[in-house]
């Protein structure tokens, strides 16, 4: 069976085949670190989280890059305005890298929460400078960029002659360099589509370095062209982001790296879609975004309750990675009681005991969960395969049906694999760190709940169950005992 993914440079699922395999060279635009994170940051990280899990587990070495935008993202994501991590030190009266410190803090804990891997490489753009210039050089010298009162721009209309701007996005770049005509004579640059590769610094600014045109700071669609061949080499797979970032960010980088480099750097380009509210964008410029730390705490007006960071990520996961999810409370609270349900399953399946044959089905699951895996990572498909298969488990779990040790070892390990290794989802108990005594004292106290009832002391049996309840425990007595969870 073989991995099919979704190119966005041609707009077609193909076959992946690794230009170095097993080695996969794999580069992710990170966050920008200037504010707080919110559910549309988890989306990309939650996805390709997920992508790097299964390439791994389909054999490939995989080299994870995910950069750290810290310099050079300027107000309106274009050329002009102040930097962001610049001005919020300024107002704060801190090192821009205080600022930067704590929001990546933050940024980490958050991605822990969610069971997202770390990468490979994170590396910074403030601390790859020297290869940013080095880059700009290279444009220069093939003929493709400009310097202009201290800047350095890329020439979109001289590239676009011999190459196609606007091969990812399918922008009419045409069209985008006529309008702009008019503006000669009237900024530094000789197109306003044109964009920075070096910025001269204005005299308040507090993030610059020294280079060959003068004192400033790289542009922002630079770091990731630098970065990623510095990583991953002139040639690697997969280059990936949310979709905000296909025009301009990752427009620009093709046309930097082409014209750097003389030939095509990324294989495979992955976008994923946005989360809206009631139809638009989730964002910080829009005010409608909630932050991941007011969904775990459920501090915000449109919150109905805290939802656990597991909560959060199987929402992501229960729509495919490019289609649009819009945000509610109330899909939330779905979200919450299909993961309940599921990891029920999952916990009653351990519990299962074997016989010495097996009166359900259970062949075939893992093979229908790896074809929804290898078509470009249908994860709401393999949460729909788990589901069903969760029919059985309950048969087997309530003595309505038996299951051989066969069949059992395998579900348990089909289970195990996409749940926990590829889905990366915890239970609870594991989500908030529960350790193994803590387990053993609730259990403890469920067996002489267990012990009263059997001597009909009621009052000391429903005073257990009562208390527990009130602190927040979920309890259901079982033909074998007793299930808890939190």
């Amino acid at each position: 069976m073989k991995l099919k993914l979704y190119n966005t440079l041609g707009r077609k699922k193909e076959i992946f085949e690794p230009l170095h395999a097993p080695n996969v060279g794999m580069y992710v635009c990170g966050p920008t670190v200037y504010g707080d994170g919110h559910l549309g940051h988890a989306r990309p990280a939650i996805t390709f989280d997920i992508l790097f899990r299964f390439l791994t587990h389909l054999g490939y070495k995989v080299r994870y890059v995910r950069n750290i935008t810290d310099v050079g993202h300027l107000e309106n994501d274009a050329d002009s305005g102040e930097d962001k991590i610049a001005k919020k030190a300024r107002v704060d009266q801190v090192e821009p890298m205080e600022v930067v410190q704590h929001y990546l803090n933050r940024y980490h804990k958050a991605m822990e929460e969610l069971n997202v891997l770390p990468p490979s490489i994170e590396p910074h753009a403030s601390g790859h400078i020297i290869e940013q210039i080095e880059f700009t050089e290279k444009i220069i010298q093939a003929g493709f960029a400009y310097e202009s009162e201290g800047s350095v721009y890329f020439d979109v209309e001289k590239y676009n002659n011999s190459h196609h701007y606007g091969i990812l996005s399918g922008r009419n770049i045409d069209e985008m360099l006529e309008t702009t005509r008019e503006l000669d004579g009237q900024s530094e640059k000789r197109r306003s589509v044109d964009f920075a590769l070096w910025k001269k610094a204005s005299p308040e600014h507090i993030m610059r370095w020294n280079s060959p045109w003068s004192e400033g700071f790289p542009g922002w669609h630079l770091e990731c062209s630098a970065m990623g061949t510095k990583y991953l080499g002139e040639e690697f797979d997969i280059h990936g982001g949310g979709m905000d970032l296909m025009f301009p960010h990752h427009e620009c980088e093709i046309a930097q790296s082409t014209a750097a480099l003389g030939k095509k750097t990324v294989q495979y380009w992955m976008h994923n879609n946005m989360i809206t509210i009631n139809g638009q964008k989730m964002g910080k410029s829009l005010g409608n975004f909630i932050t991941l730390e007011e969904f775990f705490t459920g501090n915000h007006p449109l919150l109905t309750q805290a939802f656990s960071p597991m909560t959060v990520r199987f929402f992501i996961l229960q729509a495919h990675y490019r289609s649009t999810v819009d945000f509610s409370s109330e899909a939330l609270q779905a979200s919450d009681k299909g993961l309940s349900r599921l990891m029920e399953g999952y916990a009653r399946l351990q519990k299962l005991k074997a016989s010495d044959t097996s009166s359900i089905e259970t062949s075939g699951l893992r093979a229908k969960c790896e074809e929804a895996m290898c078509d470009d990572l249908n994860t709401p498909i393999v949460i729909a395969h788990l589901f069903d298969a969760m029919k059985a488990i309950n048969l087997a779990y309530d003595g309505k049906a038996n299951i051989s040790e066969i069949d059992l070892n395998e579900l348990k390990s089909v289970y195990q694999l996409f749940i926990v290794d590829l889905l990366g989802l915890k239970t609870e108990n594991q989500a908030s760190g529960t350790n193994e005594a803590y387990k053993k004292a609730i259990d403890l106290l469920l067996n002489m709940r267990m012990e009263a009832k059997q001597n009909k002391d009621w009052v000391t049996s429903d005073k257990i169950r009562n208390e527990l309840t009130a602190f927040g425990f979920e309890i259901k007595d079982s033909k074998d005992g007793f299930e808890w969870k939190i």
